[in-house]
């Protein structure tokens, strides 16, 4: 069972988190995945990931279908397909729990700072919770 960890937003800015989520787990030599809305904001993501950080390097890729990630530590994609074998999935968007099983642990975000994206959090803890899912809260 994947253990599902939702960290507080308080502001819709998550580019810096997610870059750092990234670099975490890329030290800890574990693949990654990240789902994001749109390929407005997976080719916004992969630039941003470059430079976010003067001391930092995160081997990544956005995924435009187009590329073989199969080798790829971070793969950035709007699909949910797991190209690299990742066993962490970062949801810059909310993904169908089908999906989230495939993963041992997740990240998922609470949006606190909109009371119809707190609630849609909520309820995403929730059904996670009753699949079983180890959950927590940062």
């Amino acid at each position: 069972m994947p253990s599902v960890e939702f960290i507080k937003l308080e502001r819709p800015e998550r580019a810096v988190i997610l870059c750092e989520l990234a670099e975490e787990f890329f030290q800890k030599n574990q693949r990654v995945v990240i789902v994001v809305q749109d390929d407005n904001q997976g080719v916004t993501l992969d630039r941003f990931m470059w430079t976010w950080s003067k001391g930092s390097f995160v081997p990544h890729v956005y995924d435009n279908g187009a590329i073989d990630c199969i080798d790829e530590p971070v793969v950035i994609t709007t699909r949910e397909e797991n190209r690299n074998g990742a066993r962490v999935l970062i949801q810059g968007r909310p993904c169908p729990i089908g999906f989230v099983r495939q993963f041992e642990q997740v990240i998922d975000f609470a949006e606190v700072y909109d009371d119809a994206l707190a609630q849609q959090s909520r309820d995403r803890y929730k059904v996670c919770r009753e699949m079983g899912f180890h959950v927590s809260l940062r």
